[in-house]
């Protein structure tokens, strides 16, 4: 047995913190309201839309779809995060999963006010410095079997 794992446990341990931030930094990955992907007609958004590779909204079609291994959940943290009638302050992510055997080509959605999509987690770039910076409706190659995130910037 090779106990020296030191190269590979520090990559684990600066993964897990760098999920750990995300989560810390993004009230939004932990509100405790259920997601009900109902309209709010008020607020003109969606607390959760769940997104095709073509950045449109899943159909019915598409969740029959047994082929069908990568998709987007975007979280738009202007919905209400209580009871109380009033937009939310939380930013908005999307979340891509890709557990296709190959590279998916995704659109990056439009959203209302969106101005752009910034990166801020992938898991094939697990050491990115600098986030990238997208326009919406860019693709992005989301590698096989992997997970990344954004965030919408608003106008």
């Amino acid at each position: 047995m090779n106990w020296d794992i030191k190269e590979k446990g520090d990559e684990l341990i600066r993964f897990v913190t760098k999920l750990t931030k995300l989560r810390r930094d993004f009230p939004i990955l932990r509100r405790n309201r259920f997601l009900t992907g109902t309209e709010d007609t008020e607020l003109n958004i969606r607390d959760v839309t769940w997104i095709n590779a073509n950045g449109n909204q899943m159909n019915d079609e598409e969740w029959a779809d047994e082929g069908m291994h990568c998709f987007g959940m975007m979280i738009d943290g202007r919905a209400q995060a209580t009871g109380i009638k009033q937009r939310g302050s939380d930013v908005t992510v999307l979340l891509i999963l890709n557990a296709h055997y190959d590279l998916v080509q995704c659109t990056l959605p439009d959203a209302a006010d969106a101005s752009g999509w910034k990166l801020l987690f992938d898991t094939n770039i697990p050491d990115a410095e600098k986030p990238e910076q997208f326009s919406v409706g860019a693709t992005y190659d989301v590698t096989c079997r992997s997970f990344v995130a954004f965030e919408l910037k608003t106008a």
